[in-house]
């Protein structure tokens, strides 16, 4: 409901709704939206058009009495067929719609309202929140009792069809219980969730409305009204610059402790939809029954079989002293069959099977590594394992990751999801690796350090081999795992920040990596936990230049022998100056050699809205070249003829080119935080790294370019390393270790450019 500030309101007074009636401070609460529902009834009931044969019936939140304080109203004008509703209708909507409401309305008799509802299952739903407002209450009361009656005799066969506009939602929105930035309402587990339950329940298919799921229910729609009171109007994304405000509104500590409560909350509302969706499922099936009347089991793994659809324990896994190892059995079987966990089973499984000793047992140990390898059958069946508490016996360091919030704008998932989801992509790379297992359990741990103090690659090396100690590896192969977890940005951060034709470069990774084994099992690593981060953690060019420095690393381990640098552009190393050659991904550019050329080229870039990947600048026989990996910033490509004409004077040192450049550089200038310039001594062959973290913005390495070249420093190459809104530059001064003075002075120059 939007507040209303003008005399129509229900107020009467221009107050807002939202401060008037609420019964804490800031409109939160189920006392608040009862007050509310008070309020807009009152004040409907005022400007309604008192007539025989019609009533004024809410849907939706005002319906439910649920109204949020920037919620829309939902509203039927019912009628029994009176002349004039047309008329009627107007001098109702135009009072709502000039209060500032958002209204969605509609007018029609019982029998159009439930035709309506025949053919459209959306609005059979909004039909079972029908309350009588105003008029006519036994017209109401009809529409209310006869649309709540033809729910429960068409649900079953209605509910595929909203099930499949439910998982197209799904797909949309996401699932709040794992999301950064999630919407309370339209994600998977929010409060459009809640009123599936609801419908199910109303038709009488299963008991969905729990206790836990009411309580999970009532916080989540207190956080709406928060998150609606913090804003100022209707917003449903809890986005981070309102988190602790929101927080803050709800007396919980942090934004942090938010996300959390809020995962905790979706995950009971995801778990009890996806009871209820195998309960209904099993009622328009049927049961499958033996000759004897008892339901057919199917064996499918030792001590589980699948019943109904669900796998259950085998009758001697029960009657015997359980095996310590069968939770991990039973998740596995879940995850590779792809059949759901009876709510039973898990039960019986939380309260009875023993822990797990140390170190685990070998059937454990291959049970968890089914587990993580099986693909899309993973993360259900995990989040299963989670809501009964079985992954805390396994894994006690799981109760400080799950649902941690992970800050970096990269990452779309909380922790405890990254992890699960990394080890399903490393299931696609097992067959590039001599040790699937242990890129599925490196994946699974690679981020273990992440919420302690330090950096988490370093401070989660030894908690993972612990970890893979625990569960029964040998003690080299648990130091693997640490080297896994210490190294797994490794390959991402040299591709990115370093020239990979520098033999150093080179050497230093495959002295730090060791072996092609763990180069296979690292590379693996990198990809599933860049596909588990976000589309922004990954792209082709980053996976190729990844592919190239591991293909050059292997090299070095092979023969022993570092490769030497690729071979200059042959496009450009020939013929009249100057030469520039505009490819896919790649500008090529040769010219009389002199001060400035990078920049001019990079300049130029920026101009037709290329992003620098990488730049190299060299000089051979006499010409200056530059060699540039190129994207488009906005995902259009530029005409390469007005590029090429523009590049060919630039380098010839056209002055109207040049003044274009300062022109949109000046004004592309980024805002953030302090950029940040960190040296590097011992990182090159030939040159000293400047490395820059600031803000991206367009047009900064033409301007960070041109004021090395004016402090007097020579470029050598360029790497450019994009992370969300920042950046991290790495430019190769030719030279050796500058005096304090030089390095403060470069420093200056570059700071005041960004």
């Amino acid at each position: 409901m939007t507040s209303l500030t003008t005399p129509t309101g229900p107020t009467g007074d221009g107050t807002p709704v939202v401060n008037e009636v609420a019964g804490v401070p800031g409109g939160v609460g189920a006392a608040a939206r009862a007050a509310r529902a008070d309020a807009l009834d009152a004040w409907l009931r005022g400007i309604f058009p008192h007539r025989e044969g019609i009533a004024l019936v809410a849907v939706g939140g005002l319906g439910r009495r649920q109204c949020a304080p920037h919620g829309d109203l939902d509203l039927v004008l019912l009628h029994a067929g009176v002349p004039g509703t047309d008329e009627l209708a107007a001098s109702l909507w135009y009072p709502i719609w000039d209060a500032g409401l958002r209204l969605d309305h509609s007018v029609r008799t019982v029998a159009e309202a439930l035709s309506v509802a025949q053919d459209d299952v959306k609005v059979a739903l909004g039909l079972l929140d029908a309350r009588h407002v105003a008029g006519d209450p036994v017209l109401a009361d009809q529409l209310v009792r006869t649309a709540a009656d033809h729910w429960r005799r068409t649900a079953v066969r209605q509910l595929p069809k909203l099930r499949e506009i439910t998982t197209a939602r799904w797909e949309a929105h996401g699932e709040l219980a794992f999301l950064l930035e999630g919407d309370v309402k339209e994600a998977a587990g929010g409060l459009r969730d809640v009123g599936l339950l609801r419908a199910i329940a109303t038709a009488g298919v299963t008991d969905a409305l729990r206790p836990a799921v009411h309580a999970a229910h009532r916080r989540l729609l207190d956080t709406r009204d928060a998150l609606h009171q913090q804003v100022g109007r209707r917003v449903d994304r809890l986005v981070a610059q309102e988190r602790d405000g929101v927080a803050k509104l709800l007396l919980l500590e942090e934004g942090d402790a938010l996300l959390r409560r809020v995962a905790g909350d979706a995950r009971t509302v995801s778990h009890a939809l996806d009871d209820a969706w195998r309960a209904a499922d099993r009622l328009r099936a049927g049961r499958h029954r033996s000759a004897a009347g008892r339901p057919l089991r199917r064996p499918v793994a030792r001590d589980v079989v699948e019943q109904d659809g669900e796998l259950v324990l085998a009758r001697t896994a029960i009657g015997a002293r359980p095996d310590p190892s069968l939770s991990l059995r039973v998740a596995a079987a879940a995850a590779t069959t792809r059949l759901p966990i009876a709510r039973a089973t898990c039960e019986w499984l939380a309260a009875y099977c023993p822990p797990l000793p140390a170190p685990w047992p070998p059937a454990a140990r291959a049970a968890l590594i089914t587990l993580l390898g099986a693909g899309p059958g993973l993360v259900p069946a995990w989040e299963t394992c989670d809501r009964y508490g079985l992954i805390d016996g396994w894994l006690p360091e799981w109760t400080r990751l799950r649902s941690l919030p992970q800050h970096n704008p990269v990452h779309r998932f909380t922790l405890d999801r990254h992890l699960v989801q990394a080890a399903y992509e490393a299931s696609r790379h097992t067959r590039d690796v001599d040790r699937p297992d242990l890129l599925l359990l490196g994946a699974f741990l690679h981020d273990i350090g992440k919420g302690l103090p330090g950096d988490h690659s370093t401070v989660g090396a030894p908690l993972a081999e612990a970890v893979a100690a625990r569960i029964g590896l040998p003690a080299d192969e648990a130091a693997l795992i640490a080297k896994l977890v210490r190294l797994h940005l490794l390959l991402p951060d040299v591709a990115t920040r370093r020239d990979l034709s520098d033999p150093k470069t080179v050497a230093g990774v495959a002295e730090r990596v060791g072996d092609t084994t763990t180069l296979d099992l690292l590379h693996g690593l990198v990809r599933a936990d860049a596909a588990a981060t976000g589309p922004a953690a990954w792209s082709g060019w980053k996976g190729r230049l990844v592919a190239e420095l591991v293909a050059r690393v292997r090299t070095a381990l092979d023969t022993g022998v570092v490769p030497a640098p690729p071979a200059p552009d042959p496009a450009v190393v020939a013929g009249p100056l100057p030469v520039v050659h505009v490819g896919e991904d790649r500008v090529s550019v040769a010219a009389a050699d002199r001060r400035g050329l990078l920049a001019t080229v990079a300049g130029c870039l920026a101009l037709h809205r290329l992003e620098v990947i990488s730049a190299d600048a060299a000089t051979v026989d006499g010409r200056a070249l530059v060699q540039c990996r190129v994207q488009p910033r906005y995902g259009l490509a530029p005409d390469p003829i007005a590029l090429t004409a523009d590049l060919r004077r630039a380098v010839t040192g056209d002055v109207s080119v040049t003044q274009r450049l300062r022109g949109r550089a000046l004004a592309a200038r980024a805002r953030g935080a302090a950029p940040r310039v960190v040296w590097h001594r011992e990182a090159a062959t030939d040159a000293v790294l400047l490395e820059l973290r600031a803000a991206d913005a367009a047009g900064l390495l033409y301007r960070v370019t041109c004021a090395l070249d004016e402090a007097g420093a020579q470029v050598r190459a360029a790497r450019i390393s994009t992370l969300g809104g920042d950046v991290v530059d790495a430019f190769y001064l030719v030279g050796g270790w500058p005096p304090e003075a030089e390095r403060s002075r470069v420093e200056a120059a570059v700071l005041a450019a960004v």
